[in-house]
């Protein structure tokens, strides 16, 4: 199955087990995936045996690289189920909002590629676990998207515009520069994994939230975390003071001209460059407008107006032309539907804020 959900029995109470298990894939989340992800967590919030959850990734080389973009391109060129788009989207938008507001404490232990839709289920745990081999980013640029599944909420609380700057240019970030930023909570080993699960089921748990959450945040910060020297140097502490300077500005073009122009003699700052420099100019626009427009919004209002975003991207030409040039003809050559940004209108931009539903209409159920 491609998420196995497991109950582990524990000296008292249950953990619910949620692995990714399509590692193949680098767990690429598909329209099944989250229907099985969906169908344990609603069963396990209801259960007064299940005192805690737990999500992983299956497989050595990462947590999760996002949504199955293979999958979406076909969605999106199949006549024969034209809702199917839209309706995954919403099914993803759910889990995630799930995860944000599950009754009883969720652990996530990401490894290796978490990227995207991998980012989402992360950023929804009460406790995010990361290995040294970390990888994360929100890359939706290039594909002619935008960081979405509530990217407007968690990189709109990174400090400096850094948030503004991951959106803008798919900043890749390691094990050092999520902890630093707080986009995760604690290092452990990878060989360290499974004896956490042990240790996590010799405990008694009670099935009371708040003593459990207690509990569990005593175990979390007893254990032994790798050496912060031993870790990949971090990039931010390198480029953050570059970071915070470039990305200042009230114009979006003002911004990306300062950022492209910067003398900055570094491998990982010529790939962000790279990625704003080829990325979706309509791309660039949504990121900018998102972020200042989900500043003094609650979760569930972001959620709702990131899938009306998502429902114009669908109606538009540049996501399916990104995911054909990135992972279908893999020709790095999108043909976006405008060159440069100042060629984007104002209305087209505009369109993607339209919104779309509120507490009786909402597709996700989201209260």
């Amino acid at each position: 199955m491609p998420v196995e959900a497991q109950e582990l029995v524990c000296r008292e109470g249950h953990i619910g087990l949620l692995t990714l298990n399509s590692p193949g894939a680098l767990n690429a989340l598909s329209e099944r995936m989250f229907e099985q992800a969906q169908e344990a967590l609603d069963r396990w919030a209801d259960d007064d045996r299940i005192c805690l959850v737990v999500l992983q990734g299956a497989g050595d080389r990462g947590f999760c690289a996002g949504g199955d973009i293979r999958e979406l391109y076909h969605a999106l060129q199949d006549p024969t189920d034209p809702g199917k788009p839209a309706r995954v989207f919403r099914q993803e938008y759910r889990l995630d909002y799930c995860l944000h507001r599950f009754p009883k404490p969720v652990v996530g232990l990401a490894h290796g590629i978490v990227m995207g839709g991998g980012l989402g289920l992360l950023a929804g745990c009460r406790y995010r676990l990361v290995t040294p081999d970390l990888t994360l980013a929100m890359p939706e640029i290039s594909i002619g998207l935008f960081p979405d599944v509530g990217a407007s909420w968690f990189l709109n609380r990174l400090p400096g515009r850094l948030g503004l700057f991951m959106g803008l240019t798919g900043a890749r970030l390691n094990t050092a520069d999520s902890l630093r930023v707080g986009l995760a909570d604690l290092a452990i080993l990878p060989e360290d994994r499974t004896a956490l699960l042990e240790r996590l089921q010799g405990e008694r748990w009670t099935g009371q939230a708040a003593a459990d959450d207690n509990r569990l945040f005593r175990l979390l910060n007893q254990l032994q975390a790798p050496d912060y020297r031993a870790l990949p140097a971090s990039q931010l502490e390198r480029h953050e003071q570059y970071i915070a300077r470039l990305s200042a500005g009230d114009e979006l073009p003002e911004v990306v001209d300062q950022l492209l122009s910067a003398e900055v003699d570094s491998e990982w700052w010529a790939s962000c460059m790279n990625t704003l420099r080829t990325g979706c100019p309509v791309s660039a626009w949504l990121v900018w407008t998102q972020l200042k427009k989900a500043q003094q919004m609650p979760l569930r209002d972001i959620f709702r107006m990131e899938l009306a975003m998502v429902s114009e991207c669908i109606r538009r030409p540049d996501l399916r032309e990104g995911i054909r040039a990135l992972a279908i003809d893999k020709d790095r050559q999108p043909r976006w539907s405008y060159e440069r940004l100042a060629d984007v209108p104002e209305a087209v931009v505009a369109a993607h804020f339209v919104p779309e539903w509120d507490d009786e209409t909402d597709p996700m159920g989201l209260e």
